[in-house]
């Protein structure tokens, strides 16, 4: 392959990790402030007595819940939060790995063209 066309190829892959780690740093960040979230509620939660009214917004309407209803369905949230952050962070972990592996290969071909340059200028 031409390493012209090879060197854009390997460009426009590195390309596109780059953007799916952005994607990714996003979705953390999300996940992350819908955890801090959850965890100002349930602090919240710990405040009350078990008597304490507790509603729930479900459509336009408020409905009401039992504390230790709303507080498991807190903590099953944060359950879930807690693993999809670090399924993503594996996610992040791998795709920044692929990326400095990509560009590592860039910089070996730049390197390997520069080399064939020089060689063929100093030859003529």
């Amino acid at each position: 392959m031409d390493p012209q066309k090879q060197l854009q190829a390997l460009s426009d892959e590195f390309q596109g990790l780059q953007t799916e780690l952005e994607g990714l740093v996003d979705a953390r960040q999300k996940l992350e402030s819908q955890q801090q979230e959850n965890q100002g509620v349930q602090t919240e939660f710990a405040g009350l007595d078990d008597e304490s009214n507790i509603y729930k917004l479900v459509g336009p309407v408020l409905l009401k819940q039992e504390k230790s209803e709303a507080t498991l369905a807190v903590n099953g949230r944060l359950e879930f939060i807690e693993k999809e952050i670090k399924r993503i962070e594996g996610e992040i972990d791998a795709t920044q790995t692929k990326s400095e592996n990509k560009r590592t290969e860039i910089i070996q071909l730049q390197s390997q063209a520069q080399q064939q340059a020089a060689a063929a200028s100093a030859s003529a």
